[in-house]
């Protein structure tokens, strides 16, 4: 826990650099393929310090999450007896790996748009969306639209409400991304049944 506390640090003292875009579209892209610190607390620290480039930093955040989402896909799809296995075991889901296979073939896309939204950690969707060879440009599309969600809510709520609404997002984070995951495919369904 004192490691990832050092690194929560570390990933945090870089919203006040002059570099801190740059650190956060790397961040963004690790934290989809290996990393274990999400990319928000850079993002919500930014945000805050410069609300003015709010939706900026949600586009950097975005894009660097989405092309880390592809190098975790190629990790699968290349290297995952070597890697890949490894970083799962790291997060201790090697016993989860048939059921995400499960939810991609149940699922497909919206695997990935679940996970590129909620707390679950979406290196493991990325890595094994290429070991199980999802189609690319539905994994791409699908990680798009999930991580941008994510990236610009954040950023729109810090840029309209500043600093209170950091604690409430920092306080219910997990239940606002489930609740809206939930709502998400809500829609869709009912848009299924409907259409």
């Amino acid at each position: 826990m004192k490691i990832l506390k050092r690194l929560y640090d570390w990933v945090l003292s870089w919203a006040h650099k002059p570099h801190g875009a740059v650190a956060l579209f790397i961040l963004a892209f690790a934290e989809s393929s290996f990393f274990p610190i999400p990319p928000d607390i850079l993002l919500i620290a930014m945000c805050l310090s410069l609300p003015r480039r709010a939706v900026y930093f949600a586009a950097i955040c975005s894009a660097g999450s989405v092309l880390g989402g592809m190098f975790g896909y190629a990790i699968g799809l290349y290297f995952m007896k070597f890697i890949g296995y490894n970083i799962i075991a790291l997060y201790g889901l090697t016993s989860k790996f048939d059921y995400i296979q499960t939810l991609y073939r149940d699922y497909d896309a919206w695997a990935v748009g679940i996970a590129g939204f909620t707390p679950i950690p979406y290196k493991v969707f990325t890595i094994t969306a290429g070991a199980f060879r999802i189609n690319f440009i539905v994994f791409v599309l699908a990680s798009f639209v999930s991580r941008s969600a994510r990236f610009f809510i954040v950023a729109l709520l810090i840029k309209k409400y500043g600093a209170p609404i950091k604690d409430f997002i920092d306080r219910y984070f997990n239940i606002l991304t489930l609740l809206f995951a939930a709502l998400l495919i809500g829609g869709f369904i009912l848009i299924k049944f409907v259409i």
